[in-house]
């Protein structure tokens, strides 16, 4: 267990390094500017700099953030996720990454845009009018989307198996995306088919049922 916690460590701070390089130079040049230049300035410029330093180091705080969260995931991807026989974290750790990352800089925007005097209230209330709206003229995309997490989750097909689809074709899966899938014919053209249309129709896994035939003659 101890080896397995210094691994750990050993890899986030390998990716750390740049970026905590990056905040030391930034929180040095800060304190000589604290210390040299703040007295030279007026106050509305010495404002304004207070807001640009301070945008600064949020977003140096949010690219550490983001690569230590990339580098756990890359951690487990390498060292745990390769030694399982299921597939389902593979497949997942590339969404898990985009939405850390996505809800990372998010949050960062959100904190950053008060000190530009933006009203975060009225920009939420905005965002989940507009969210709304969105979201009734996008219904199909999101429906694919949510489609395509189950399809990770339930597991009908992994990638690489071969299947039947619904439409009689027998094909082989490329890859499961967040909106659609590809699967490959024997002749290697590539279908692609929204995750909605898949989530609803009737798949024969032939991959599965081999698998379960060695087991049995095991």
């Amino acid at each position: 267990m101890k080896k397995i916690v210094e691994k750990i460590q050993w890899h986030i701070m390998k990716r750390l390094f740049t970026p905590l390089l990056v905040l030391a130079l930034f929180l040095v040049s800060y304190v000589f500017y604290r210390i040299k230049i703040v007295a030279l300035l007026s106050e509305q410029v010495y404002q304004n700099v207070n807001k640009h330093i301070a945008a600064i180091f949020i977003i140096c705080i949010g690219f550490i953030v983001q690569r230590a969260a990339g580098a756990a995931l890359d951690w487990y991807r390498e060292t745990v996720a390769i030694k399982t026989i299921s597939r389902l974290d593979d497949e997942l750790i590339p969404l898990i990454r985009r939405t850390l990352n996505v809800t990372i800089w998010m949050m960062a925007l959100l904190v950053i845009l008060p000190y530009y005097g933006v009203n975060i209230s009225a920009l939420v209330t905005t965002l989940g009018v507009g969210s709304l709206a969105i979201a009734l003229a996008a219904q199909d995309t999101i429906s694919n989307i949510i489609a395509g997490y189950m399809i990770m989750l339930d597991r009908p097909f992994r990638i690489g198996d071969k299947i039947k689809l619904s439409s009689g074709e027998i094909v082989i899966v490329q890859d499961i995306g967040i909106r659609r899938s590809k699967f490959v014919f024997e002749d290697n053209a590539i279908i692609i088919v929204p995750n909605l249309d898949l989530s609803k129709s009737k798949i024969i896994n032939y991959t599965y049922g081999e698998e379960q035939l060695g087991k049995k003659e095991e």
